[in-house]
């Protein structure tokens, strides 16, 4: 399950509103979605959350590119919004994943025979994206909150309910709370 919100900073402090991500295929339609909320080219501050199994941050100023930080790119890979998210920060687009599949031995066959490999990989992940898979940490800009008070230390060593305390930290806990 995933919770997403967006936070628009405004003149008088932040406005929050929960956000549905079913038409977002891109993060450049989660930017555009963000501009949308955005007041006078603002700051927008997008947050998605799976079950405290990973969180992302999305920084959108204006026309600029969106700046991405998340938790653990291994585990946001294995979900739809944050593989998504993973495949941009480390530059592969839907093609080089289309690529990597077809290019897959599914059956592990060649001429109908199974291979006889030992060092047979377990990791699914792995197998599709090679050596290029995503680390199993943190991935993207951990500085994307720092001029608004959240250092990159601080965003590095957040876990369990990161929103909240990055909220704490913008001082918009009730506006996001008010949408949770």
């Amino acid at each position: 399950m995933y919770f997403a919100a967006l936070l628009a900073r405004t003149e008088d402090g932040w406005e929050a509103s929960d956000t549905e991500l079913d038409d977002v295929e891109t993060l450049a339609d989660l930017a555009d979605l963000a501009r949308e909320a955005a007041v006078d080219d603002d700051t927008v501050v997008a947050f998605i959350e799976q079950e405290d199994a990973w969180f992302g941050v999305i920084r959108v100023d204006g026309e600029e590119d969106p700046r991405v930080f998340l938790s653990n790119a291994a585990i946001a890979a294995r979900s739809s919004y944050g593989a998504m998210l993973t495949d941009e920060l480390l530059g592969r687009d839907e093609d080089d994943a289309t690529d990597d599949l077809d290019s897959l031995d599914l059956d592990g066959t060649e001429d109908g025979e199974p291979e006889s490999d030992n060092n047979v990989d377990d990791d699914p992940l792995e197998a599709v994206n090679g050596s290029d898979g995503p680390p199993h940490g943190p991935l993207g800009d951990s500085a994307l909150l720092a001029d608004l008070g959240v250092s990159d230390k601080e965003l590095l060593a957040l876990n369990g309910d990161a929103l909240s305390t990055i909220a704490d930290s913008l001082g918009c806990t009730e506006v996001l709370e008010a949408v949770r």
